[in-house]
């Protein structure tokens, strides 16, 4: 048992769950050579179950929680157990204080860095001669959000990654290509927005306009969810904290007072 497992282990004993550990570190995902992805906090679990249960799952959480990387274990069981035809991978492509136009390449070479993780993902769970393949064959598409408008999606398994950055009226087109027979997994990360010009994220009022319907879940995971370096959970904890009302006054005092103590 890894220091990692313990950790997460403890956190769901003191926590407010009647999930056990071992309900939770025991549901198998997927498996591919040896290498089986489940859940590995509570939080994480109750994401997966809601993905299970419900046609739109929106899930949103710090980086490093598995918010897009469970939700895409998720797609790949589904489209090898037959559930869904297609899987459609998409995220906005806003890019965090850089200017597409000015990088070098074509439109498909300046998009394909902010579509790479979602690749990444994939080589990590499927067959990576396979994935061309299915590619070609339109069973797996990797595109940005701009690409699914005027479209019905039936059959598919649909996850819009980095939610956060898309506006208001972005998210309505994307929810509104919804069809028969599919199911939505949107996630994103609130605290860390690219959209210039303060623009409100779509992501923030999708939730508050959406969180009463029934098929409709939030999922929310914190920083105990974390599942990168343990150091990845303390650091969002720490930009939580600096960014509560007051705290840029706090540590303030902090560095007085430590003056103080050093003469």
């Amino acid at each position: 048992m890894t220091p990692e497992v313990v950790r997460h282990s403890v956190a769901m004993l003191l926590g407010a769950g009647n999930e056990s550990p071992a309900e939770v570190l025991t549901l198998d995902i997927l498996s591919r050579r040896g290498k089986t992805i489940r859940p590995k906090t509570l939080n994480q679990k109750r994401y997966v179950d809601a993905i299970d249960a419900n046609t739109i799952v929106f899930g949103i959480g710090p980086a490093g929680t598995g918010k897009t990387y469970l939700a895409m274990a998720k797609a790949v069981h589904a489209l090898q157990t037959k559930q869904v035809t297609r899987i459609i991978l998409t995220r906005p492509a806003v890019e965090a204080g850089e200017r597409l136009g000015f990088l070098p390449g074509t439109l498909s070479e300046k998009i394909d860095p902010y579509l790479r993780p979602l690749y990444d993902a994939l080589y990590d769970m499927m067959d990576p001669e396979l994935i061309p393949k299915l590619m070609t064959a339109g069973v797996i598409e990797v595109a940005p959000l701009a690409y699914m408008r005027g479209r019905t999606l039936n059959d598919a398994f649909i996850v819009l990654d980095e939610a956060q950055n898309t506006t208001a009226e972005q998210m309505k087109m994307f929810l509104t290509r919804l069809g028969f027979g599919s199911k939505v997994v949107v996630t994103g990360d609130v605290t860390q927005i690219d959209l210039p010009g303060g623009a409100k994220s779509g992501l923030r009022a999708a939730v508050d306009i959406l969180e009463d319907i029934d098929d409709i879940h939030i999922a929310e995971l914190t920083s105990v969810d974390v599942v990168r370096h343990r150091l990845v959970s303390e650091i969002v904890e720490a930009y939580a904290r600096s960014e509560e009302p007051g705290s840029g006054m706090n540590r303030a005092a902090r560095r007085a007072s430590g003056a103080r103590g050093r003469r």
